[in-house]
């Protein structure tokens, strides 16, 4: 009884334990539960989806064929519509092609109905044609008689306007001849005027060959009058002189070494002009060119009248030398002919010059 009595006076845990593993198979059997029914609702849902899914594609295949029997029908209202339509067009062909054979057959009804009337009005006129002719038969029976007189004058009037064309066609001829003996004349005459003209251009030719003989001569000696610079030169037939030996820089006025150089000028022309015969009309022509710098002032509004008024400076110096005026001619072209097209400073020296020209008036 002690002992016993000791048993139960001590700590004894098992009967909690007991309790605690009942309640945590408790536990276990409840998430299980929880777990089957999931498991069952779970199923039903996945049941439910896959159905509805393959009624789903039930309906899809169903559209699917419905569509295509729709495209084939579609294809086939098309084919239709296309046949519908061409026969349509040519229905309309038929149509106007009938429409136009009833008014050609409406217009050739109309014109054989005017045809008609103008026969029976034509029919009308011609009998009364034949009516006035039948009444005029008579009338020139009796006409008849009166022409054949007539005729007989109006041959011997024949006979008389044949002579007549004889007479003239005798005339016409001696015309005719006098008109080939004046063609040939012409002629003649032709050919004396073309061995004239080749006369006249050999003189021609001779006169220029010694005016060039007496040219070369002028260009050599005015060479020696300027002295041997080297932007004084012979450019085919004429002298060109740089105003800047000339002229100062915009002015028209000779400087006083430029005015016996042209003195020079003056004895060598008056020299040469000796030589030249009497036949040669020749003159000695001044032409004035500036560069491209515009002038603008009341004496030279531009470079023409600078360029004239230089050309006109060395006439008037030579006329006053003793060189006849009507053996010289100025000329002014501003700065329109350069023989430098360039823009630099020595473009512009080549540009300002003057050309002496000893030519035939």
């Amino acid at each position: 009884m002690r002992a016993l009595s000791r048993r139960r006076g001590g700590f004894d845990v098992w009967p909690g334990f007991v309790d605690a593993l009942t309640s945590l198979i408790m536990v276990l059997v409840f998430l299980l539960l929880i777990f089957a029914v999931g498991q069952a609702v779970l199923s039903d849902t996945l049941s439910l989806k896959t159905r509805a899914l393959e009624a789903v594609n039930a309906q899809v295949a169903e559209l699917a064929r419905a569509l295509s029997l729709n495209e084939g029908e579609l294809r086939a209202q098309t084919a239709r519509a296309a046949g519908l339509t061409e026969s349509l067009r040519q229905a309309t062909e038929e149509r106007d092609r009938l429409r136009a054979s009833a008014e050609g057959a409406a217009g050739r009804e109309t014109t054989l109905n005017a045809d008609v009337v103008a026969l029976t009005e034509l029919k009308h006129q011609l009998e009364v044609e034949i009516a006035r002719l039948l009444a005029e038969s008579e009338t020139g029976k009796q006409e008849l008689g009166r022409q054949t007189e007539a005729n007989a004058a109006a041959t011997a009037q024949i006979e008389l306007l044949s002579r007549q064309a004889a007479t003239l066609r005798e005339q016409l001829g001696e015309l005719a001849q006098a008109l080939e003996l004046a063609n040939r004349d012409v002629k003649a005459k032709e050919g004396t005027i073309a061995d004239l003209g080749q006369q006249l251009n050999l003189a021609l030719a001779n006169k220029v060959g010694k005016l060039e003989r007496y040219r070369s001569e002028f260009f050599g000696r005015l060479r020696e009058a300027l002295g041997s610079r080297g932007d004084v030169r012979v450019v085919g037939d004429r002298f060109v002189v740089p105003t800047d030996i000339l002229f100062g820089s915009g002015s028209a006025e000779l400087d006083e070494a430029a005015q016996g150089g042209l003195a020079q000028l003056a004895a060598t022309l008056r020299q040469l002009s000796d030589k030249i015969p009497g036949d040669i009309d020749w003159v000695l022509r001044i032409d004035g060119h500036t560069d491209r710098a515009p002038i603008h002032n009341e004496r030279f509004p531009s470079n023409w009248e600078l360029s004239t008024a230089r050309a006109v400076a060395i006439v008037k110096y030579l006329a006053s030398e003793g060189i006849p005026p009507e053996r010289l001619a100025a000329n002014g072209f501003g700065e329109f002919q350069p023989i430098d097209n360039g823009l630099s400073l020595a473009a512009y020296a080549r540009n300002r010059r003057i050309e002496l020209q000893l030519t035939n008036r």
